[in-house]
């Protein structure tokens, strides 16, 4: 069931908001040891917060946040043994905003230690599974968000994205993620990586769901724009480029069904493209290491190995390298506004690939094998070096794996990126398929 249809049918009293709840945390039970997207589950909690959730336009809708989030008197440990022992005292500012609204939050998700990388895989806590193939990683770092989202475990979760880390997880899980403009909803009680390219933003089934959850975190009204006819579509062929050929073809055709909708197509070329992911990552390994200095000199050997490796990065690059990047992202924000003179939106490929088996660190690329790491960040680091709202909406499958397109906008376009996706999600179903999971542990009840 979708945010949307549970929020109609709690304040109909279709079901109660105890009930609703009680059939997530029935789901989590029976589902999660396949699927580890839960870090902490809050039963008793959420159960008697159930009991007197505040009226508003959530009430009584069962929520997950990743475990970045705090929520009080509930661990934060961002999957990492650092934190292990960290409890929350205070709510983080989008949860207070999340129970304002009446929501019941259920539990903390699964993620990539600290939030710095694209599998969730923490040695820690073990790597959550993508429903669709629980071989294969969910993608990161909100994995656990991605695939509490497509299994039905809750129907609207909360992520962070720094460089792409609710887009992944939503486009490899086959489910809507919003990344939204910087600075619109708070990161107040959020561990940080990157103080400057943090942000928070919503993964569920549908455009609409995620547009009520945005709505609430960012204290603002959110309404899809209706229609895209005479909407201006820049196509980025550069990155259609660079996927592989049959993510590409797929995504092609989400792309064509938009032109069918009544938007205009424009081929587009993005300046500084082939350099934002390095400007991206002088800014964000720059001020994770300063986030992270005080842990680095008296816990370096709690960190699991690709962390460490990339917060050390960090922090040897020369002194230099932050306001280069700085810098370096303004010249990269001047050449997209030329860009957005003549275009509504941006669409590309959300990622080049289908997600790769858990444990595996490479992926074949038009015939190279590279770093999964370095195989999305064309992908995603450009939009968020520029701050922009960014959703991930399924359009398609290949090989039974979902594949997802990417919809950019101008800074504070939400409702424009979120119109694009809610109307090609009224043409299609490919954001209604259900995992197949095993027999026994239906996806569908």
């Amino acid at each position: 069931m979708t945010l949307v249809e549970t929020a109609r049918r709690v304040q109909s009293s279709a079901v109660s908001a105890r009930e609703a709840v009680e059939t997530c945390l029935e789901r989590i039970e029976r589902l999660d040891p396949l699927l580890n997207a839960f870090i902490h589950v809050r039963g008793e909690e959420a159960l008697a917060e159930a009991e007197r959730a505040p009226e508003g336009p959530l009430h009584g809708v069962p929520v997950a946040v990743k475990d970045v989030i705090d929520v009080a008197g509930s661990p934060t440990t961002a999957a990492s043994k650092v934190l292990a022992d960290n409890v929350a005292g205070g709510d983080a500012g989008c949860v207070d905003r999340l129970r304002r609204a009446g929501a019941i939050v259920v539990g903390k998700l699964n993620t990539h230690e600290f939030a710095l990388g694209a599998t969730t895989t923490s040695p820690h806590f073990g790597p959550a599974h993508n429903p669709w193939d629980l071989e294969r990683t969910c993608g990161g770092s909100s994995g656990g968000s991605g695939v509490a989202a497509a299994a039905d475990l809750v129907p609207g979760t909360l992520g962070t994205d720094t460089a792409g880390s609710i887009r992944i997880p939503a486009c490899y899980c086959g489910v809507t993620g919003l990344r939204p403009t910087i600075g619109v909803v708070p990161t107040t009680g959020v561990v940080p990586v990157s103080w400057t390219l943090d942000t928070v933003g919503p993964i569920a089934r549908s455009a609409e769901d995620c547009a009520l959850l945005h709505a609430v975190i960012a204290g603002e009204r959110c309404e899809p724009v209706e229609g895209i006819r005479g909407l201006r579509v820049g196509v980025v062929d550069a990155l259609f480029d660079r996927a592989d050929p049959a993510v590409a073809a797929q995504v092609s055709t989400a792309v064509d069904e938009l032109a069918r909708l009544g938007a205009t197509l424009e081929r587009v070329e993005v300046p500084l493209l082939d350099d934002a992911g390095t400007i991206n990552q002088l800014v964000l390994l720059t001020e994770a290491a300063e986030v992270h200095l005080r842990w680095l000199r008296t816990r370096l050997r709690d960190y699991g190995d690709d962390v460490r490796a990339r917060l050390l990065a960090g922090l040897f690059l020369p002194s230099t390298a932050h306001v280069t990047g700085l810098r370096a992202r303004r010249w990269f924000d001047d050449g997209l506004r030329g860009v957005f003179s003549r275009v509504d939106v941006l669409v590309a490929p959300e990622m080049p690939v289908l997600p790769p088996r858990i444990g595996s660190d490479t992926v074949s690329l038009r015939g190279r094998e590279l770093p999964h790491r370095f195989a999305l960040i064309p992908f995603n680091s450009p939009w968020s070096l520029a701050g922009l709202p960014v959703v991930s909406t399924p359009a398609g499958f290949v090989d039974g794996m979902p594949v997802g397109l990417a919809i950019v906008g101008r800074r504070r376009a939400e409702e424009v990126v979120l119109g694009v996706a809610h109307t090609l999600q009224k043409a299609t179903d490919w954001h209604e398929q259900r995992p197949p999971l095993p027999a026994g542990h239906p996806s569908n009840e």
